[in-house]
């Protein structure tokens, strides 16, 4: 058997398009266009189909063999540069560098190898939801088979619990309720019906919007019901979310960053190391130890220690955050959390409670009224069919303010259940010498069997006048972001205890009540540090515009204009493009246009974040830069993210972030001082080289201090970052680099140049036989001056007075300067050609590292001034 997948429809047409397109045919026409009839196929006619369409699964493609993921996790510019690493070292016989170095490669693959590894269970994760059988009618027989096996045409009976296989078309239905939030990210249930009430197109709508319409990967919460299927497997829209969830992450702000800075060191090295390599041949004649110099200065020029720095600050972010109960899957998605310029999030449970309350209850003109209350809880209380979100609602409310014994005794009489044509469910009962029939329901359906209104405890005949003042009220509560339901009664209607539809007739309105999933109080607070912190907050939800709207603005995000998914689908990604910067509210939208909008933000440069929960999220999870979930989300939403929240809040959200930049800062604290150091003593090196009739110093010795100062270094991602560093994201920039290196790279240059000067004049370390007193005055202070200098350039401010760093990068520091003042003349100093140093040199040591920390200060402070940034 073949997997070929065919569309039903030959012209290319979006899925949403195709499938409106049946929803808006009469049933007989997409019976005949599907070539089946009410007695289904027939089992020869089924078998052809499967052989045409394939299977009825989503993701079918098979996974990449483990061991090619494994050689693709090698093709990085990063494992290039380690690459190289290891080649020099094992060039200068540093096999103990070159052990390390395989370790990095290793262990960099590694990762990258595990991470791609679990993304493909993603796919696997979303086939198991659908493993399930299904009542299929062939050959006039109806019996239970494999979903996957399930074909375009086949009459599918639903029930109560059952998954909907495929994407179908409803033909036959009774009270039946769909759960469509593994689709919308909305649990209020949908009634679904076989015809609409508009007969004409609306372009507002979506497929997901029309009632006769169902979705692989929905199920029905109560009911019955027949479908014909019209799509199925990767042509459903279910299909779609499998193939993108199952999808390896793109390339994030953190690996283009990480590319960008192994680019320029190649770069660095291919321009100095031949340069450095010429000048010592020729003027020193001795090639072999000219070439091992140059390799020397390759591996000082490039800081071969980022791979274990990088991981260490990752690491360390992840322990810290999985405090803040925030659980990072993927390490690099610290840094691109911090990197987050733009957070797209869902609303429901995110920015809201994920609780329908009752929050108004209100006469026929908006006032407070508790005798709409009361009679609200005795139909919701004392029905025995389906309760639903709103149900539990006034029955929840109730019993927090109010008393079941205030009440007269209730005795339940009858009850005319919930259906989705009347849109209304009726409870009799008999309180105290009374009989009241009450029903709630939609209000424009209560509003058709209402003649009368209860206001100031006189029943009035229901006017127009007072039906616009209703109809008002109604429009405002939807204003609100509320859920409106009418309440109405009858007194006395029989002595019996028989009720029906048709009783329904000629009642008293007594109001109206409004049901709201209201802002969490945190996320007001979040929202306003996310702003703060130059994070723009944008809603893409499948709910409708005007609720959103409300929860919106009562959270403090501005909305002046909302794009509907309608409105979406027929923009060009030009038109969307140019919508994303200014939209901060999207609504009614289907999974797909959620990645879309995150693709076209990512394309603006901006790093985005997106945060759901539902299946329906996982393409976008996939899509973002950083998939922020939670750990009570589905598996395959879970899967497709990169950081799990232990609690749904932007609370959370928010210590993630600035523990995010606090990495980030301390990464670029590595990368700029020592691209922007070895850059300096590189250079140098070239002037040394010049005029030198020996070598400024020996490759080992390079080698040792380059060792001591990166081990110095492991302590960076402990140390802290100033709170204004903190204000705005964290970006990768080669050009701001570059502007660093050239900046503060000539000032170490400047140094080492007098200190040469330092040792050829005054401690007349000008001959081959005294070269090794040079290469150990230079070595002191060199290391000392890369060192100190860390605690200048880490801040913004003045060091060690208005920002100190912490304890673990003092500590360091002054062990390097112990070593730095040890090693000459020690037994170890001597087995690198080390010699022990004048007592004078000491004063002049001083001197040199302290106007060099003074010169740098000046020189930062005025890069501050011109560039309005620093890390």
């Amino acid at each position: 058997m073949t997997n070929k997948k065919k569309s039903i429809y030959t012209e290319k047409k979006s899925k949403n398009n195709q499938l409106k397109e049946l929803g808006y045919l009469k049933e007989e026409a997409v019976l005949k266009q599907l070539k089946s009839n009410a007695l289904g196929l027939s089992n020869q006619e089924a078998e052809k189909r499967l052989e045409e369409f394939g299977l009825n699964e989503v993701a079918v493609q098979k996974p990449t063999p483990w061991y090619l993921l494994l050689l693709q996790a090698f093709k990085d510019p990063f494992i290039y540069v380690l690459t190289l690493l290891l080649v020099v070292s094992a060039a200068t016989k540093d096999f103990e560098a070159s052990i390390v170095m395989a370790m990095m490669i290793l262990f960099s693959a590694g990762l990258h190898f595990i991470q791609e590894y679990r993304s493909q269970k993603a796919s696997l994760a979303l086939k198991e939801l659908i493993e399930t059988t299904c009542a299929v009618t062939r050959d006039g027989v109806t019996k239970e088979i494999p979903i996957d096996e399930v074909v375009p045409g086949d009459i599918v009976t639903l029930s109560t619990g059952d998954l909907i296989p495929a994407d179908s078309r409803l033909i036959w239905a009774k009270d039946l309720f769909v759960n469509q939030s593994s689709m919308t990210g909305e649990s209020m249930p949908i009634e679904k019906l076989t015809s609409l009430k508009k007969e004409k197109e609306d372009s507002q709508l979506t497929a997901l919007d029309l009632p006769n319409l169902l979705f692989m990967g929905t199920d029905v919460l109560s009911g019955q019901g027949k479908v014909v299927v019209v799509k199925t497997g990767e042509d459903t829209l279910f299909g779609d979310i499998a193939t993108q969830s199952s999808k390896s992450r793109g390339e994030t702000s953190f690996d283009r960053g990480v590319k960008n800075v192994s680019k320029l060191l190649i770069r660095f090295m291919l321009v100095m190391v031949p340069i450095v390599f010429l000048i010592n041949g020729i003027s020193k004649g001795d090639w072999s130890e000219a070439f091992f110099f140059s390799i020397a200065v390759a591996v000082g020029l490039t800081p071969e220690m980022l791979p274990m720095i990088i991981t260490s600050n990752l690491a360390k972010g992840a322990i810290t955050m999985s405090k803040k109960k925030v659980i990072v899957k993927e390490l690099n998605a610290i840094q691109n959390l911090g990197a987050m310029d733009v957070l797209c999030t869902d609303k429901t449970g995110t920015i809201t409670e994920d609780k329908v309350i009752l929050v108004q209850h209100v006469n026929p003109v908006g006032e407070e009224s508790e005798r709409v209350l009361e009679l609200a809880y005795m139909n919701s209380n004392y029905q025995t069919g389906w309760k639903n979100v709103m149900d539990h609602a006034v029955i929840e409310y109730f019993n927090e303010n109010r008393e079941e014994n205030e009440l007269e005794k209730i005795e339940k009489i009858d009850e005319i259940p919930f259906d989705f044509s009347r849109r209304r469910l009726t409870v009799a009962v008999k309180a105290g010498d009374q009989q009241l029939m009450i029903t709630k329901g939609a209000v424009e359906e209560m509003l058709k069997v209402c003649q009368y209104v209860e206001l100031n405890n006189e029943i009035i005949p229901l006017t127009p006048e007072l039906q616009k003042t209703m109809e008002e009220v109604s429009i405002k509560m939807n204003k609100e972001g509320m859920r409106a339901l009418g309440v109405a009664y009858k007194q006395n209607v029989y002595d019996s205890a028989v009720y029906s539809i048709k009783d329904e007739s000629d009642m008293i309105l007594v109001g109206f009540m409004g049901f709201l999933d209201p802002p969490k109080q945190s996320s007001i607070t979040a929202i306003k540090s996310l702003h703060k912190h130059g994070v723009n907050v944008k809603v893409l939800t499948g709910d409708n515009e005007i609720v959103a709207q409300k929860i919106c603005k009562d959270v403090g995000i501005q909305v002046d204009r909302a794009i509907l998914g309608t409105e979406l689908e027929s923009m060009t990604d030009t038109e969307l493009m140019d919508a994303t910067e200014k939209v901060n509210l999207f609504a009614k939208l289907n999974p797909t246009q959620k990645s879309r909008i995150i693709g076209l933000l990512q394309q603006k440069g901006h790093t985005v974040g997106f945060m759901g929960d539902g299946i329906n999220d996982a393409p976008a999870l996939r899509t973002a830069d950083v998939g922020i979930s939670v750990d009570t989300a589905a598996d395959i939403t879970k899967e497709a993210s990169s950081i799990i929240l232990l609690e749904k809040s932007l609370t959370v959200l928010e210590d993630g972030v600035l523990e995010g930049r606090t990495v980030f800062g301390n990464m670029m604290k590595y990368i700029k001082m020592t691209i922007s150091s070895n850059f300096g003593n590189v250079f140098s090196v070239l002037v040394a080289s010049a005029f030198l009739p020996f070598l400024p110093m020996l490759s080992i010795q390079l080698l040792v201090q380059n060792l001591i100062y990166d081990v110095a270094q492991l302590t960076i991602p402990w140390d802290k970052m100033d709170p204004e560093d903190l204000m705005k994201p964290a970006k990768w920039g080669t050009s701001d680099f570059l502007k660093f290196t050239f900046s503060i790279g000539p000032i170490s240059s400047i140094f080492d140049i007098l200190t040469f000067i330092l040792m050829w004049f005054v401690f007349q370390a000008n001959t081959v036989q005294d070269a090794a007193l040079f290469h150990t005055g230079w070595f002191v202070i060199g290391l000392i001056t890369q060192t100190v200098v860390v605690h200048v350039i880490r801040t913004k401010k003045i060091p060690f007075i208005q920002s100190r760093a912490s304890l673990s990068v003092m500590l360091s520091t002054l062990g390097v300067i112990v070593a730095a003042v040890l090693i000459p003349g020690s037994t170890f100093g001597t087995f690198f050609d080390f010699v022990a140093l004048p007592a004078t040199y000491w004063k002049w040591m001083i001197l040199i590292v302290s106007a060099y920390i003074l010169t740098t200060q000046v020189v930062k402070m005025i890069y501050i001034k011109f560039n309005k940034e620093w890390l």
